[in-house]
């Protein structure tokens, strides 16, 4: 295990619940002129220059084998290519994992979607090939998510793990592409120092009449 980049993720991660849990707070209209509802909170918020382990927030929620189902699932969505690593090479089901166990209300939907969804993956995988999701081949693999890739175009009884797929892959993409190297792929420049500046444009400093 990289253990840099898995505090770079955590990085990340601290951000990300920070501003989720603002949020929530700003939602209740706690701040209201006249308002009596109290919060029951969830402990003090975390201390941001500090480096945390996984865990170290609340307890975490996958077991191994939901955690492989998950590894497997997030590489069928983001396969390694030429521009970057797979999805589980990035530590996209740690991301996954953090988020749903997250005590926010978002996240707790989030995580009964989720739960759920892994169940019936598994269940559908040892129905049709015997053998559970992360031990399927490529091929096998992805009949199964083409039964459940579009809520809108999926046969009846695939309509409700469509829905948990739709939520799985929204989380996917959000932890793989705020990685540095997620940003990559996207070729996203924002945020990066210029090296050298050789002040505006001559034809912004004429028209300002600063030349």
């Amino acid at each position: 295990m990289d253990d840099t980049k898995r505090m770079d993720r955590r990085q990340a991660i601290k951000w990300m619940l920070a501003a989720t849990a603002t949020v929530s707070l700003l939602e209740t209209k706690s701040f209201g002129a006249g308002s009596t509802r109290s919060l029951a909170g969830y402990g003090r918020d975390p201390n941001l220059m500090e480096v945390y382990k996984r865990g170290d927030f609340w307890p975490l929620t996958f077991t191994p084998e939901q955690h492989q189902t998950v590894s497997a699932l997030c590489d069928v969505l983001l396969p390694s290519d030429e521009r970057s690593p797979r999805a589980s090479q990035l530590k996209v089901p740690d991301f996954i994992d953090e988020w749903i166990s997250a005590p926010y209300e978002g996240q707790q939907r989030d995580r009964k979607v989720v739960l759920a969804g892994l169940e019936w993956l598994e269940t559908e995988s040892r129905k049709r090939f015997k053998r559970g999701f992360a031990n399927l081949s490529n091929e096998q693999k992805q009949r199964i998510c083409d039964d459940i890739c579009s809520r809108e175009k999926a046969a009846p009884e695939f309509k409700e793990p469509a829905g948990f797929f739709r939520t799985f892959r929204n989380l996917a993409m959000s932890g793989f592409y705020t990685t540095p190297e997620g940003m990559k792929d996207l070729q996203y420049l924002g945020n990066v120092a210029l090296l050298k500046f050789d002040g505006p444009p001559p034809e912004v400093l004429a028209y300002l009449k600063l030349s």
